[in-house]
């Protein structure tokens, strides 16, 4: 699979649709609001064009995401944060999204001016880590 910078990428032993079930009782367990769900394949599907499973869930904190836009508000264009699950062409479920101190770099934002960015990173970590377990 090809790297691309600030995409952080993980292996869910579960299918797309559990995955997504998983992630948003997770979530919503830790605090975390999910504020909508695309279905891009439905999408391709309803204008006659094949694409796998693929699923975004866009979700945040206000008291997370506020601290950020309170640095620079332009990073509300790439808040709330999205996670996208899909199906790889060896078939096995994926789970992408973007390192929140990678998007926080581009508006020159750090973790020491802002410290919620290693408490987002240590939560995607532990989101990771679950789904590995999960079943």
């Amino acid at each position: 699979m090809k790297k691309v910078k600030g995409l952080v990428t993980v292996q869910s032993p579960l299918d797309v649709a559990a995955t997504v079930h998983w992630l948003e009782t997770t979530l919503a367990s830790k605090g975390a609001t999910v504020f909508g769900k695309i279905d891009h394949a439905a999408g391709a599907q309803a204008v006659g064009l094949p694409l796998g499973p693929t699923t975004v869930l866009i979700y945040g904190n206000a008291q997370a995401g506020t601290k950020l836009m309170q640095i620079d508000q332009r990073i509300g264009i790439d808040l709330p944060l999205k996670l996208l699950v899909w199906t790889g062409a060896d078939g096995k479920t994926q789970v992408s999204y973007n390192d929140p101190a990678w998007v926080a770099a581009r508006y020159g934002i750090t973790p020491e001016a802002a410290p919620v960015l290693t408490a987002m990173q240590g939560m995607l970590k532990g989101l990771s880590e679950g789904l590995a377990a999960a079943r």
